[in-house]
Parts: C-alpha cells; structure tokens; sequence
C-alpha cells in the first residue's frame, strides 16, 4: 500500500541514564500514564474498585451476553469463508515466502501463549462443575435437590460437561485470535506497514491511520493486553498458592499471591531481556515437554479407558451440539451461558492484540488457508485431549465415592477452583510429585504468557518496531504484574474479570471492523498473483 509514513517517524529516541528508549511518544506515553494512574487508584480504594468490578462484570455478561454470542459465532463463520474460498491461496510474505520456524517450535508457541495457565487451572473444574452445577442447555444434575446421586443423570451429564468445556477452549476463541492474527500479517508482510494493530484500518482510515485514530486504536489495544493478561496472571498466582498449599501446606493468602506474582514477574524480566529466540522460545519448547511428561501420566496412571473415552465423549458432544451451545437467543441455562461462555468471549477479545500478534510475528510464510486451519484446528484438539482426559478422569473419580472426592469438595461443595486439579491429582500416585510438577507447569506459562505479552505491548508502543529497547519490554512486564496483583486486590477473580470485559466490549467491535479489512487486503493480493 502506498503511504509515505515510515516506521518510527513519530518515536522519540533518547536515554535516561544508562536506560536507552525509542517509543512512539503519544501511544507509549499515554498507555504508560493511565496504567500507572488506575494502579494507584485501585490501590488507595479498593472497596469503591471492587464494587465498581463487579457493576461491569453484571453489565457485561447478563446485558450483552447476546452480542459477544453474535460476534464470535460471527468469526467463526469468517475464518471458514477464508479457507474455502480463493483467498487461502495468499502466503503471508508474498509468493516466495517461506516459514520461519518448523511446525514443532510453531505449535509450541502457539499453545503456551494462547492457552497456558487455562489447561491447568479450567481442566478438571469445568468438566465437573458444568456437569454438575452450570449445566449447559438445560442438563440435569446427577446430584438432586436432597444431594443423592442418580446414576441415571451421569452419562448426559458428563457429554455435555465436557462438550461445554470444549465450547470455550475450542475453535470460537482461536477464531477470534486468527482475526486479529490474520490481520497483522497480511499489513506487515504483504502491504508493507508498520507492525502495529492500527495498520489494519489503512484501508478504511487511509493516511488518517497515523494520526489519533490510529493512537487510540493502539492505545486501546494496550490495555486490551494488559487486562486480559493481567487475569491469566491472577489465575496463574492462585493455582500455583493452592498447589503450594496443597503439598507443602503453605498458606492460601492474597499476600501470598502477590509474593508469586512478583517473584515470577522477576523471572519473566530475566527472559524477556533475553529476547524471543533466547527467552520466549526455549521457555515455550521446555513446558511443551513438560506439560506433555504431565498428560501423559495422568492418563497412563489414571484409568486409561476412562481418560480417552472421556476425550472421545465430549468431542462427539461437542460435534453434535455445536449449534445449539453456540446459540445466542432461545436458551435457558443462563448460569453457564452468562457467567461462563460470555466471560470467555470477552476474555478471547481482550487476549487478541496479545496472541494474535504473537502468533502473526511466528508465521510469517504460512499460506491463508494452512494459517486458518492450523491455527483453529491444531490447538483445539490438543486442548480437547487434554481437557477430555484430565476432565473425564476427575468425572469417573466424583461419581465413584461422591462421598470421599476431593474433586466433588473444591468444585461443587466448597467451591475452591483453583484447588480442583489437586483434588483429581490426589487420587493417582505419585501424588506429591506430580503435583509439584504441576505447580512448576503454572509457573513456566506465567513467565512466557509475561514476556510474551511484554514483546506485544512494546511493539505497540515503540510504533511497530520489534527491535526496540529492552528496557521498554522490562517496563511492560513490570506493569502487567502491578496490574495483576491491583486487581487481585481490587477483589480477585471478580476485577480480574471486570479488566478483561470492560476492555472487550469496544475491542470487539475494533476487531469488527478488522474482517472488512482483511477482505480488502486480500482482493488486493489475489489481483496482483500471476494467472
């Protein structure tokens, strides 16, 4: 596209000290201030941030709980559109193109930047509690009104628990990450445009896109990251106190949680000086490994028959009821559409600046049809497997002794979710161990989702550039892990939520506007593509 901005023509460049910095002044300046301030806010009042948390939370998930349904189901149908028509044909490079990383590496950054710490914290307690006590379109519980267990409940029950976990994990929320992805590459690579979320919208903004509208969209797509950061951060603190409590029987505490946060964020400023090949990498390929060794003694220590027949349950579920659990209008089970579903929605939303430029930056030389499938397929069903095993075990361990499951204690009766993956761990051997194991697993996806995001942001910030100062990356880590620990003590997991959705409700309709783009940028590229 022809424009006569060039890269870093609106940055300052200069040092403090010994500190050196290039920023694009108005974005860095302006993301910086105001995340600084709502720390500081958040901070002196707590309760008067909690209250309003939870206003925004209600408002999110009960009032616009058919739009965030509308818009990603809307995704979906665009990513398919992509590789069904001429349009797959397209390399993200141009023609010659080639990618830069095998599928190995691929694959492993995409799985610990875009899922993490949720295959940890969400394996074992979605299954069981939309089982059990959200329950998706309308499901009985196997446990009644007087607490007994009807065997005859529990085959239905555990289909659609697992298919609802599915829902969330599966292709509607790489759908939203493909967007955003599909986006950023096709402006960086083909059109030549700065790497940065506001080149998307040249074709509608023309040279409007370096002025302010495209600062704010940049800017809003700074705290987009952050927010939704800062929740996976959160939920990464708690589960790794409940796993140090569980097996060393140190203290469930909010102080406690901010002690991990700071000691992980220290970590994460050691791999993000390091850089992507020196840091991000090598961090992602070792807990691939790891978390691999982890699966597959859980399925191999746990009944095997039950972990793989629990994979296989819930995708044919998840097939067969795909439609109906996607549904926005005409559904009466509001406790796992509105509480569940819609947060995550937004969550996927908030988290796209973030993944979808990590994983645009990653694949570079894919074709538009290999970039969809791959990116929507491959993940998903490594998540379905994970979350198919890990829940179908701690399914068949609740409804075996009701009585005596520490699963049934820390999901359905004393509702402890950051406990729940301890409580099916707690029934295999080696218990202590794996736990352990677990913990370091939690630990290793808050570095890399830390230093991950931190690369993003400062590429925002720096006005596309990927080669910018360390120390801005230092500075972004250190800011996600304030934001995490105000938030938590804002109110937990109730702010963590209110930060991604209030951030998602204008980022959606940014990202809206992203799919006109993209087709614009497409006809253009198939146009210039020799017959």
């Amino acid at each position: 596209m022809q424009t006569d901005y060039v890269v870093g023509q609106d940055n300052i460049e200069g040092r403090l000290g010994p500190i050196g910095f290039d920023i694009h002044n108005r974005v860095f300046i302006v993301s910086a201030l105001a995340s600084v301030v709502f720390i500081v806010l958040t901070l002196l009042f707590p309760e008067r941030a909690g209250s309003l948390f939870q206003s925004i939370v209600g408002f999110s998930t009960r009032t616009l709980d058919w739009y965030f349904m509308i818009v990603v189901d809307f995704f979906i149908l665009f990513c398919v559109a992509l590789v069904v028509l001429p349009y797959g044909s397209v390399r993200l490079g141009g023609p010659d193109a080639r990618p830069e990383h095998s599928y190995l590496s691929w694959f492993a950054m995409l799985f610990t930047a875009g899922i993490g710490i949720g295959l940890l914290f969400f394996s074992v307690l979605e299954p069981v509690y939309h089982a059990n006590v959200s329950l998706p379109l309308g499901i009985a519980s196997p446990f009644g009104a007087d607490g007994e267990l009807n065997p005859e409940a529990i085959p239905a029950a555990t289909a659609l628990g697992l298919a609802g976990t599915f829902l969330h994990w599966g292709i509607h929320g790489w759908a939203v990450y493909v967007v955003m992805a599909l986006a950023l590459a096709i402006f960086t690579y083909n059109k030549g445009l700065p790497f940065s979320i506001r080149s998307a919208f040249f074709p509608i903004l023309g040279e409007r896109v370096w002025g302010w509208w495209g600062h704010a969209i940049d800017i809003l797509a700074v705290f987009s990251t952050l927010f939704g950061l800062a929740t996976a951060l959160g939920l990464g603190a708690q589960q790794a106190n409940a796993g140090m409590n569980f097996v060393f029987g140190l203290e469930i505490s909010t102080t406690f949680q901010v002690i991990v946060i700071l000691l992980v964020t220290a970590v994460a400023l050691v791999s993000v000086w390091r850089g992507l090949e020196g840091g991000v990498k090598k961090l992602s390929e070792i807990n691939m490994i790891l978390a691999v060794l982890f699966f597959f003694f859980v399925l191999f220590a746990g009944p095997t028959l039950v972990g793989l027949n629990g994979f296989w349950t819930g995708l044919s579920t998840y097939v067969k009821e795909f439609v109906p659990l996607s549904a926005p209008v005409g559904r009466d089970d509001d406790a796992y559409r509105q509480a569940w579903s819609v947060f995550y929605w937004a969550w996927w939303v908030s988290w796209a600046p973030f993944v979808g430029m990590f994983i645009a930056r990653v694949s570079r030389g894919r074709t538009v049809r290999e970039f969809v499938i791959c990116v929507l397929l491959v993940p998903s069903l490594f998540i379905f497997i994970w979350m198919g095993v890990f829940g179908g075990i701690a399914l068949d361990q609740l409804y075996a002794d009701p009585a005596g499951s520490l699963v049934k204690d820390y999901v359905i009766d004393n509702y402890s979710p950051e406990l729940s993956l301890f409580g099916m761990l707690n029934e295999l051997p080696l218990t202590g161990l794996m736990s352990t194991l677990g913990i370091t697993l939690a630990l290793i996806f808050f570095v890399t989702s830390s230093d991950s995001g931190s690369l993003v942001i400062d590429t925002i910030t720096a006005g596309g550039k990927i080669d910018a100062p360390r120390p801005q990356r230092m500075f972004w880590a250190t800011v996600e892990g304030l934001i995490a620990i105000v938030l938590l003590l804002g109110g937990g997991l109730s702010a963590l939520q209110a930060g991604v959705t209030a951030t998602a409700i204008p980022f959606s309709i940014v990202m809206l506007l992203m799919c006109y783009s993209i087709i614009k940028a497409l006809n253009g590229e198939l146009r210039r593509k020799p017959s």
